[in-house]
């Protein structure tokens, strides 16, 4: 069975928006409304998500609203920014299979340095 992403919890943290400039953090409705975003559609290369949390009630000491944080580097401005929505349990399989296309590009740029994966033999 595949961990809830809720139940994962990185080290450390990331910050939301930009520290340098107001005004990289961009709020949301809903993963419905996020999704109609060029954060999630467009180039996956300049909008280059490097981290994700998934906060929920009860869970790493967490006592907020159930809530998604994505964490970007936009490449070609060197702009940090990052998005927020409230999520559910519900949005889980659709947040899992585009965080997957994003976690491909982050492979992609460290493929050369992370160890070979054997292939299953038959």
């Amino acid at each position: 069975m595949t961990e809830p992403l809720w139940s994962v919890d990185h080290p450390y943290y990331a910050a939301e928006g930009n520290y340098y400039e107001t005004g990289l953090h961009n709020q949301f409705a809903s993963w419905a409304e996020f999704t109609g975003t060029t954060f999630y559609g467009g180039d996956r290369d300049l909008n280059l998500l490097y981290r994700w949390d998934w906060r929920k009630p009860g869970h790493h000491g967490w006592d907020g609203p159930e809530t998604l944080l994505l964490f970007f580097i936009l490449q070609r401005k060197a702009i940090a920014c990052s998005a927020e929505m409230p999520i559910t349990e519900a949005d889980e399989p659709a947040v899992r299979a585009w965080l997957t296309e994003c976690a491909a590009t982050m492979r992609d740029v460290w493929e050369p340095l992370l160890p070979a994966t054997e292939e299953p033999t038959r």
